[in-house]
């Protein structure tokens, strides 16, 4: 299923504004709870974390800074 640019936009300011607080919220929890390693794996870990946490909804973010395609092919028809 194809999700419209409007539908994406705003799933997308969902997750930046709740799912992402969230996820921090738990993997700092998590890192906490194993007695925080080294600063060096500490890193590591935060920065795998981002990454794997971005992979999944890429194709969410894709385009959504560009203006509204549709809209542009709506101006060009009439």
């Amino acid at each position: 299923m194809k999700l419209s640019w409007r539908t994406r936009r705003r799933l997308a300011l969902v997750l930046l504004l709740v799912a992402l607080p969230a996820y921090i919220v738990a993997a700092v929890t998590v890192m906490n709870r194993l007695d925080r390693p080294g600063i060096l794996v500490e890193l590591i870990v935060y920065v795998g974390l981002g990454v794997l946490w971005a992979l999944p909804f890429r194709l969410i973010f894709l385009g959504i800074g560009r203006p509204d395609p549709e809209a542009a092919r709506g101006d060009k028809r009439q």
